[in-house]
């Protein structure tokens, strides 16, 4: 194995939208983060199934990796959505592109492993929040579905833990990665066997869990070339979530709100809250960084709008992401609320058309522009942060003083402030390269180069000091948060 030396850092991020490549490295105390190649992701269709292309995104690396000077890299990491997962073959080869989450096939999933294994005994096990995308659903989905497939599997991987075989020819499941699955014991930070075992699915695939911040070998030589200095492979906070909490301190009286495609919000604990009110409130329990937990819940986030957008780019209408902030900044205010969360926004043909049955279903005017559509995602998320900060606080027993959101979402100064006033905390935006900065640090920690996890966190916000909004316009917010509940309980009657 390479011994642990100072240099650059290959961060590789892999979004539900893009993929980004980032070299990141000390100068004079401070970090800098330069983006090396960035590429989309397009899920494709095979039949009724949807599937990643994790062929071509591979490829991609590789391009990232040829174009860098690999003898000046000292180490090499991935992080990566959650929940979806890759069958390795006995030989080690990729038995199919992996399945999307937002796939079908989960939601009738969930319902049989709900009428299987009460849903109080899973979370007692896991503490992980009940969606139709978790890998329970999507395991179950393909015993039920495809048998044969699944019966000539080795190893099952989530999708980092992907990236890092094929760079390292090690296969392994990172803890945070590996703790979105709902079948991840968060206490023990092992597998759940006997919940899997329970509902007939193949334990024995599972790779072993690894901690965050672990070596995994060096780079494959076929890879590497040969060079003077071979990279090395580390597994940081794998899941891009926990990588972008990594980065920052969301403990005490402060929140994290990690606002991309999805929208995470919550706090990093010691250990895990697995009570009947996170139950009820439908809390999750996922890993964290120096064995701590990140208390949260999923939120369906920005996604409404990227596909609002592409909806009207299909129309010839192409509107950057300024024109519609502009657009919703002189929109009328509360015209339309809606519950983000509402499962009709989960994967529509149209997802305007969907924003307007659900006014119709409550009683509201459809938004009349498109800056009406945008003020009425950004409106509502703000008064989902809003219930969610609430529900948090009588979790954790002791109030939240501040949101720190992090993510592509932390550009959006529009939300950032419609945040501020909803939840009447004081916001501070930023990094928006979160989820890269925590690979980059963490790789730092795991060789030697920063001495802390602490010190790792200093030296980021040192570097990347965020934006400060404080609330304003409070008394509107609050009148309205009222209605906005109603609208999120006839989603859920």
């Amino acid at each position: 194995m390479n011994s642990m030396r100072e240099g650059s850092r290959l961060a590789i991020d892999l979004g539900a939208e893009s993929g980004r490549v980032f070299l990141g490295s000390l100068q004079s105390n401070i970090l800098n983060v330069r983006e090396v190649h960035r590429f989309p992701n397009h899920p494709v269709t095979e039949g009724n199934s949807t599937h990643w292309d994790v062929v071509r995104l591979w490829s991609e690396v590789r391009t990232a990796l040829s174009s860098s000077q690999l003898s000046e890299i000292a180490s090499i990491g991935v992080d990566a959505w959650g929940v979806d997962y890759a069958l390795l073959g006995e030989s080690g080869e990729l038995l199919q592109n992996p399945y999307h989450y937002r796939d079908p096939r989960s939601v009738s999933a969930m319902e049989q492993v709900l009428r299987l294994v009460p849903r109080e005994r899973i979370y007692r096990e896991t503490g992980v929040q009940f969606m139709p995308i978790n890998t329970l659903n999507q395991l179950y989905a393909a015993q039920r579905d495809t048998p044969e497939l699944l019966g000539t599997a080795h190893r099952l991987i989530l999708i980092a833990d992907l990236f890092h075989y094929w760079l390292s020819g090690n296969a392994y499941c990172e803890f945070t990665a590996a703790s979105t699955t709902q079948f991840a014991n968060p206490i023990t930070r092992t597998w759940a066997m006997p919940l899997l075992r329970e509902l007939g699915l193949p334990a024995q695939i599972l790779a072993p869990i690894i901690e965050p911040g672990s070596v995994l070998g060096d780079l494959r030589g076929e890879i590497s070339n040969g060079g003077r200095h071979t990279p090395v492979v580390i597994a940081p906070a794998s899941h891009d979530t926990a990588s972008a909490v990594a980065a920052i301190s969301a403990t005490g009286n402060t929140a994290f709100l990690s606002s991309g495609t999805w929208s995470l919000f919550g706090i990093e604990l010691e250990s895990p809250v697995i009570s009947a009110q996170a139950l009820r409130l439908n809390f999750t329990n996922e890993g964290g960084i120096a064995g701590s937990t990140r208390l949260l819940k999923n939120v369906m986030g920005l996604w409404m709008l990227q596909c609002c957008r592409r909806e009207w780019s299909a129309q010839g209408r192409n509107f950057s992401y300024d024109d519609l902030m502009s657009a919703a900044k002189g929109a009328a205010p509360f015209r339309q609320l809606i519950d983000p969360d509402d499962p009709s926004f989960l994967n529509p043909p149209a997802m305007i058309a969907a924003m307007d049955t659900f006014c119709q279903r409550t009683g509201q005017p459809c938004p009349e522009s498109p800056g009406g559509y945008v003020r009425a995602i950004l409106e509502s998320l703000a008064l989902k942060y809003r219930l969610v900060t609430r529900n948090l606080e009588s979790l954790i027993e002791r109030p939240i003083h501040r949101i720190q959101v992090i993510g592509g979402g932390s550009k959006n100064s529009l939300l950032n402030q419609f945040t501020a006033d909803a939840t009447g905390k004081q916001i501070m935006a930023g990094p928006s390269e979160a989820a890269v900065l925590g690979n980059v640090g963490m790789q730092m920690v795991a060789t030697g180069e920063v001495s802390s996890v602490r010190d790792m966190r200093a030296l980021i916000a040192r570097s990347f000091p965020p934006d400060v909004y404080e609330p304003e316009n409070m008394e509107r917010w609050n009148q309205e948060a009222n209605r906005f509940q109603q609208y999120c309980e006839f989603s859920y009657a």
